[in-house]
């Protein structure tokens, strides 16, 4: 099987375990990671795992993940992770574009987040799981998926945690460090146990894209010096952490995202308009980008990697969303044009997202999961012949 086909992380959980994830999203009253709270929750998570390794194997995957089966929500785990969080359930969860792309699709709830000390990523859950991860897949490739600093910086920031008389950060600069620490002491833990690739997950760039109609930051009477500044401290945050990274021989990739959520978006906003923020300053190894439709806009962003030798980009142009195969002809012609932009060499294939970048998952069953990523393999090996 071709080595140009990727998987962006997350794939459908089983029944069985999705009936311990359902009992954890309507319940507050536990603490991460509930095994304690659920008898056999945390057997059946690891049965689910070495199962979906050994698919992802039978299928000729080259980089393992655990399929994010440890996972509620792509995101929140990380942080429910931190020492200095509680999570909460929130009276109403975040709010995506239902199918006719006009109507509001509610999400799950248990979104809270409130801090309670000072943040800490010490002896972190997920460090276990990678454990559990790289004793199932022996000598293969693996790669752990965690949310962007910046992505969590901009949910943190945004709610009510920061400024308050009980506050733990009295600032956002204050929360920066106290993010910046955790991170860097998590990531410090992942390195040492042996892990090479760490993925950081992100879907707030597109905020930042003026052709995005979804964005609170397009309209009228905008501020745009204090967005710009924004989108600078986002850039700067991530680049600490992939420079930290660097420093200790980590790969250091991404997955950007416009949301993914029971096969619903959540923003649109083109590559063009955020090419030089977002695709030309930060220092990722491989970019994983998603054209799965024209919300992603004009190939031509690319052009901004033509500098950067080293970069890989993959190109999103299969759907996870979607049940049926995907349109075979479009995606080599935009490989086509991807590639008159970037050598040919440096680009790979992918759907724009998982299939499940939360535990519900996207519309499609765990069979027409796998004969789209068999698709997708048969593609790459095609186009590029390796």
């Amino acid at each position: 099987m071709s080595n140009k086909f990727m998987t962006v992380g997350s794939l459908l959980r089983p029944e069985k375990l999705l009936r311990y994830k359902k009992q954890i999203e309507h319940n507050d009253n536990i603490t991460y990671p509930f095994y304690s709270d659920y008898e056999g929750y945390e057997e059946c998570e690891l049965e689910a795992i070495k199962h979906v390794v050994n698919k992802q194997i039978e299928h000729g995957l080259e980089i393992i993940t655990d399929g994010e089966f440890s996972k509620s929500l792509w995101h929140l785990d990380f942080v429910w992770g931190f020492k200095g969080i509680n999570r909460y359930i929130a009276e109403h969860g975040y709010y995506f574009r239902d199918k006719d792309e006009t109507a509001k699709y509610e999400t799950r709830k248990d979104i809270g987040l409130r801090i309670t000390g000072d943040l800490s990523g010490k002896n972190h859950h997920f460090i276990n799981i990678y454990k559990k991860l790289k004793s199932i897949a022996g000598d293969r490739k693996t790669k752990l998926c965690i949310p962007s600093p910046s992505h969590i910086l901009g949910e943190l920031s945004w709610s009510d945690n920061i400024g308050g008389k009980d506050s733990v950060y009295a600032t956002t600069g204050e929360l920066r460090d106290g993010l910046v620490r955790a991170y860097k002491e998590f990531v410090a833990e992942y390195a040492a146990i042996g892990g090479k690739i760490l993925q950081f997950d992100d879907c707030l760039w597109e905020i930042f894209a003026d052709d995005n109609p979804n964005s609170p930051y397009t309209g009228e009477n905008i501020d745009q010096a204090a967005v710009r500044a924004l989108a600078a401290e986002f850039i700067d945050i991530n680049n600490t952490l992939i420079d930290f990274g660097h420093e200790l021989g980590l790969a250091m990739w991404t997955h950007n995202c416009r949301g993914n959520y029971e096969s619903r978006n959540m923003s649109g906003g083109s590559y063009v308009k955020i090419a030089n923020l977002f695709l030309k300053q930060l220092k990722y190894d491989r970019f994983f980008l998603e054209w799965d439709d024209e919300r992603a806009g004009s190939l031509d962003a690319l052009a901004v990697f033509q500098d950067r030798p080293g970069t890989e980009i993959v190109l999103g142009l299969l759907s996870s969303k979607l049940s049926a195969l995907d349109d075979e002809a479009r995606a080599v012609r935009l490989l086509d044009e991807a590639a008159k932009i970037i050598d040919k060499g440096r680009l790979l294939l992918s759907h724009q997202c998982g299939f499940a970048s939360c535990d519900g998952g996207n519309e499609l069953t765990e069979d027409e999961q796998w004969a789209k990523i068999d698709q997708g393999q048969r593609l790459a090996l095609e186009y590029w012949g390796v």
